[in-house]
């Protein structure tokens, strides 16, 4: 039995390091089979003012980084630089680091993106059972109308009537930025309470919009899961109430929650490109929205490649955890 949880988890590990390393070499290929030089649109900026020269170009392309040599050697020095973290310099914010650059947008959308993510599921998965359970009652219908209106709200148009409402007529909120402009990032009560303040437009209209596919999809999953004949059996021997919905019906109910969740976790670091946008939000899909514009080809290529990463990697761990949820996905 214990060889046979080894190979699962091998294999498991063995295809999460083969998918990690195209994702790499993908992120290496695409940029590279573009046409042009990266510098291309540095240089296009600079020859409004007048020609540019060979050596003025072989300037700025040793500025930029513009990686020189064979593809293999520039494969070679590509993954270096992947360990290293390191991933050049910033086209449109020069000089400025493409690390430093994420370093600092990426917490941003970790807390704010992260945080309404899990107590989205959370909530709605909560709610989800328990509607299930109640099937048929004024709850579920109330919770299925509820669910299924504001889960077709598109998040940049409840944003934009979030913003206006709540921040320019009520002026109860922030209508932009993560936090007041004359604060100084600092970890004192003051200034995460400033950070809290201007993070609840933004983290309510994420919310709103999310919740209701966990709902909708826990009450789904949950229903067919009250059919079988396993909660049947618990239920004809007498458990309490709480232990077969929780302990047989939800349990199983979650699975297919949770692969879900695995998917929208890995994509948090990506930020809520529209919401970011409308709220002026420092994370990452605001600094996304920025690499695409000014065609910033270092800051893209990190970007993407972090995205992608991460979303492999909440892959594998629900993998991890669907094996250790149901025991019959290892065999």
């Amino acid at each position: 039995m214990k060889g046979h949880l080894v190979r699962y988890y091998l294999g498991k590990i063995g295809l999460f390091l083969l998918t990690l390393w195209a994702a790499i070499t993908v992120n290496f290929l695409l940029p590279r089979m573009m046409p042009g030089s990266p510098a291309d649109a540095a240089i296009a900026k600079l020859s409004q003012n007048g020609p540019v020269t060979p050596e003025m170009r072989a300037s700025i392309e040793a500025q930029l980084g513009v990686p020189t040599g064979n593809p293999f050697q520039q494969y070679v020095q590509y993954l270096n630089d992947v360990i290293h973290l390191n991933f050049g310099i910033s086209y449109s914010n020069f000089p400025q680091s493409v690390s430093s650059l994420v370093s600092t947008a990426l917490p941003w959308t970790l807390v704010l993106v992260g945080t309404v993510t899990i107590l989205s599921f959370i909530i709605g998965t909560m709610l989800g059972a328990a509607m299930a359970w109640k099937r048929g009652s004024l709850v579920d219908a109330t919770g299925s109308v509820s669910s299924s209106f504001f889960s077709a709200f598109p998040p940049f148009w409840l944003a934009l009537l979030l913003l206006f409402f709540l921040g320019y007529v009520a002026k109860a909120f922030p209508t932009s930025g993560a936090y007041a402009a004359t604060a100084v990032p600092n970890p004192s009560w003051s200034f995460l309470i400033d950070a809290l303040y201007h993070s609840i437009l933004p983290g309510l209209t994420i919310l709103i919009t999310s919740l209701g596919s966990w709902v909708m999809g826990m009450r789904n999953n949950m229903i067919n899961t009250l059919g079988d004949d396993y909660v049947t059996f618990a239920e004809a021997n007498g458990l309490h109430q709480g232990t077969v919905m929780l302990r047989y019906a939800a349990r199983n109910a979650l699975l297919p929650n949770l692969t879900s969740f695995g998917l929208v976790l890995g994509g948090v670091v990506g930020g809520s490109l529209l919401v970011e946008q409308v709220f002026s939000y420092p994370g990452i899909g605001m600094l996304l929205f920025q690499a695409v514009t000014n065609q910033d080809y270092p800051l893209m290529q990190a970007l993407f490649l972090m995205i992608t990463v991460s979303v492999l990697v909440a892959n594998f761990v629900v993998d991890i955890l669907y094996g250790v949820l149901d025991p019959r996905t290892r065999r």
